[in-house]
């Protein structure tokens, strides 16, 4: 999925200088990647700035070419509304190492996001690394392990929380005088993205109670039917009458087809 980019061979303090003399230049984002692969060894990564309800901006990636429909543009175009992570980045204060396992809800391989977007993108394992920025945006490096790669240990996730704050004032210092994409300099609403909220808040809104929209929303993500009763205090069995209703109301069958409608109203006027 990822082009090889062949891991560091000198040393981290090495990789360290040449990510502080690249800042403000084009290379930043690949020399400042080289020292943190000295400090967890990875192969891809996908970098965006998260700011308010914005759309996520597009910064990097090492997607090739005949896989960015798959794993870039798909996730730009909606499918981040489901993302554990970008739901964490958006509550956060501050700067933080995270493993998808501390984030996503416990059924998230059932869930169809993981299904439709996530098993596609063939990824055995992903960290985010989230900076908040000077504009008050958030940077988010996505990071991650393919094939056959060992899943990020506990010692990595141990050695990339030490370099965060290094890793965060060199970001922070890249960023500080960034340019508003042209979306921004024009005002262009298609920047504007629905919003987490609002997205789940008038999803089927025209055919679906409140209450049916706030439990499609959880399944979405990824929660089970005992984690959707206890975040709005329901029983189970209550639980699964709503979701039959859901997909009745919505002339759906599977989690599929939800998932798939869902991201055919994100971007449009009434979500």
């Amino acid at each position: 999925m990822y082009r090889d980019d062949s891991e560091p061979e000198d040393s981290a303090e090495t990789f360290l200088a040449r990510a502080i003399s690249s800042i403000g230049m084009a290379d930043f984002v690949p020399t400042t990647l080289d020292y943190l692969r000295c400090v967890a060894p990875f192969r891809g990564c996908f970098l965006t700035i998260l700011n308010g309800t914005k759309r996520p901006e597009h910064v990097y990636d090492n997607v090739r070419a005949e896989r960015r429909s798959v794993v870039i543009d798909r996730w730009l175009d909606g499918a981040y509304l489901l993302d554990p992570f970008y739901t964490v980045a958006r509550d956060l204060e501050g700067d933080a190492v995270l493993r998808l396992r501390e984030t996503a809800p416990d059924r998230f391989p059932q869930s169809t996001y993981f299904r439709e977007y996530y098993r596609a993108i063939r990824l055995q394992d992903e960290v985010a690394i989230l900076i908040g920025l000077l504009d008050g945006s958030t940077l988010f490096y996505s990071i991650g392990r393919t094939g056959d790669d060992p899943r990020f240990s506990a010692r990595d996730i141990a050695a990339l929380r030490r370099v965060l704050p290094v890793a965060a004032a060199l970001n922070r210092r890249h960023f500080a005088d960034r340019m508003p994409s042209q979306a921004e300099i024009a005002g262009d609403d298609a920047a504007q993205g629905p919003g987490i909220a609002a997205a789940f808040a008038h999803f089927g809104e025209d055919v679906l109670t409140e209450r049916e929209r706030e439990i499609a929303g959880l399944i979405l993500k990824g929660h089970s039917s005992q984690s959707i009763a206890r975040n709005v205090d329901i029983k189970q069995g209550t639980v699964k009458i709503h979701r039959k209703n859901i997909y009745r109301k919505l002339g759906i069958s599977s989690q599929n087809e939800l998932f798939a409608l869902f991201l055919s109203t994100v971007g449009t006027d009434r979500v």
